[in-house]
């Protein structure tokens, strides 16, 4: 049985991977779709990353739901580096195995993880019936990946924009997550 579960979104297709960058026209179609899709669930709180990609997906549904976003920087996507990289793939890649890796002025996966599973398990203390989280790939699948170690690399490519996930947690602590 569940104590407490959060719906966990990746955000819908954007115009680029700076914090500003908004949905592309087709991301915005998403995000309308998303809404209707999130409407059949019982949320009662919205939760962003501060960027504008996350707070885009999440707008039809808050607008929809009369709900208001919050926001919490410790849901914004990993920085890998402080200069753009040609093998940024191979960070990622290399985040599932080594959690300490990082490009020097960037962060590790490790980092990214310990802010991002922080934030949900806030939210899941919240005292919420179905609170949802809109974030990024690398930060939802590094904690996706410390709940089910299967769930890596391969995973991560795996991800649609936008992607939606039902994480749960039972009475005895543990966590499991499905897609929905």
């Amino acid at each position: 049985m569940k104590e407490s579960a959060v719906i966990l979104i990746r955000h819908c297709e954007s115009s680029g991977q700076h914090p500003e960058a908004p949905l592309t026209a087709a991301g915005r179609a998403q995000a309308v779709e998303l809404a209707e899709r999130l409407a059949e669930l019982p949320i009662d709180r919205l939760v962003s990353s501060p960027y504008a990609r996350a707070i885009g997906t999440i707008e039809p549904f808050a607008r929809r739901a009369n709900l208001p976003i919050e926001i919490d920087a410790r849901l914004a996507e990993r920085r890998l580096s402080p200069e753009p990289i040609a093998h940024w793939r191979d960070v990622v890649r290399l985040s599932f195995e080594e959690p300490d890796y990082g490009i020097p002025g960037g962060e590790s996966g490790g980092e990214t993880l310990a802010r991002g599973r922080a934030a949900i398990e806030d939210v899941l203390d919240g005292g919420h019936r179905l609170p949802a989280v809109a974030s990024h790939g690398q930060l939802l699948s590094l904690v996706l990946h410390s709940i089910d170690p299967t769930f890596g690399f391969s995973g991560w490519e795996a991800l649609c924009n936008p992607d939606v996930y039902l994480l749960e947690r039972g009475r005895d602590g543990r966590l499991t997550f499905s897609r929905i």
